[in-house]
């Protein structure tokens, strides 16, 4: 076995490596951007790999990778599934692993106090077909991971992306929340099928319409965008109708500054009952041992300006039609992608994020009606 350089040119998906004490840690948010984050949430969320992959090419018929990694459980409650890595070869998905050891950080929910445990890297190791191939190792989605070391028994050579460039922004479910593995997230079923290069701003509770997120994707180069917005404004309980419609149209403005002509599909939230006509603020409580969602808002509150995702939806389309001098903006209303019948069909396990199955059907939709023939980001 040979060591690799893990320089930054093998690593797709992330828009920075930051030196740390255990290796190297990809972010999905530059520096200058996470300098202007306050919300711990969100610095979580960006530091989880979503997306992120080890790409290359390589004769090497066996590949190690020792990262060390950091997980956060909830005190009284069952610790969430391992992290998966996902191997990739010439386009399909061959083996998965997991690894083990790492920091693990329990924080009691009713107090907000926090218990740190550290451990040491693991290791996880795949056998590759003979031949040359185009590898992609992809990263757990909620653990945040410093690469350590990688290492093969052959030549390992940096790819480069080979389709247009898809950059996406969203909450908990583009994030992967209740997804299987990497590649089985919705974002990331639509990229595949589409034979797009995903880089995934899914984050986890924190799609607030930040403008240093905006002003991140402005200055990303990007072939199409989509935004998903609105789940985490109303769950979060976050703004009001008043302040909601103008921070969008300021998102889309900032977007534009750099991105004037690029494809540009807005999406609205997936059906979701606990909020379609309840505002937030959002809940957490425990169901046989397992974590749900609900909404403890007044929908009485709703003519006053409190959101709902009924109304969220309104004006995201209303916004878009504002903006119809804008010929490359579009709207998607995330009922295609889950809906009514589907709640009924395959309900959301927590009542807020889909499960395993339900992901990969958004995925399919999405590559359809976004990037299929006649579609926004068609081309």
């Amino acid at each position: 076995m040979f060591a690799v350089d893990l320089t930054p040119d093998l690593v797709r998906g992330a828009l920075e490596l930051e030196p740390t004490p255990a290796g190297l840690r990809p972010h999905r948010l530059p520096a200058w951007a996470r300098a202007q984050n306050v919300e711990p949430q969100l610095a979580m969320a960006e530091s989880q790999p979503s997306g992120v992959r080890l790409a290359f090419r390589t004769g090497a018929t066996t590949v190690e990778l020792d990262t060390h990694r950091t997980v956060h459980s909830y005190r009284g409650l069952p610790p969430r599934p391992e992290g998966v890595y996902d191997l990739v070869v010439d386009g399909e998905v061959l083996a998965a692993a997991s690894t083990t050891g790492g920091t693990v950080v329990e924080m009691d929910p009713m107090t907000g106090e926090t218990v740190t445990t550290a451990g040491p890297p693991g290791t996880v190791r795949f056998a590759l077909p003979d031949g040359e191939h185009d590898v992609e190792i992809w990263l757990p989605t909620h653990e945040t991971t410093d690469l350590v070391a990688l290492r093969a028994d052959g030549p390992v050579h940096p790819t480069s992306g080979r389709g247009r460039r898809w950059v996406h922004h969203g909450s908990s479910i583009s994030h992967g929340s209740n997804a299987a593995s990497p590649t089985g997230i919705w974002a990331a079923v639509a990229a595949r099928a589409a034979g797009v290069e995903l880089t995934n701003l899914g984050f986890g509770g924190s799609a607030m319409i930040d403008p240093f997120v905006a002003r991140t994707i402005r200055d990303l180069p990007a072939d199409v965008i989509s935004l998903k917005l609105g789940i985490n404004v109303v769950n979060g309980d976050v703004m009001r109708r008043r302040a909601f419609i103008p921070a969008v149209h300021g998102f889309l403005d900032t977007i534009r500054e750099g991105h004037p002509t690029t494809p540009l599909l807005l999406v609205s939230p997936i059906f979701c009952p606990i909020q379609e006509d309840t505002p937030g603020p959002g809940s957490m409580f425990v169901v046989d041992g397992r974590l749900h969602f609900g909404a403890t808002g007044d929908p009485a509150d709703v003519p006053a300006g409190r959101l709902t995702l009924r109304v969220i939806r309104e004006l995201l389309a209303a916004i878009v039609a504002q903006r119809a001098d804008d010929p490359h903006l579009t709207y998607l209303d995330g009922r295609q992608l889950h809906g009514e019948a589907d709640e009924a069909e395959r309900p959301l396990p927590d009542a807020l994020h889909p499960d395993p199955a339900t992901h990969r059907v958004m995925g399919e939709r999405f590559a359809a009606l976004a990037f299929g023939e006649g579609g926004p980001l068609g081309g």
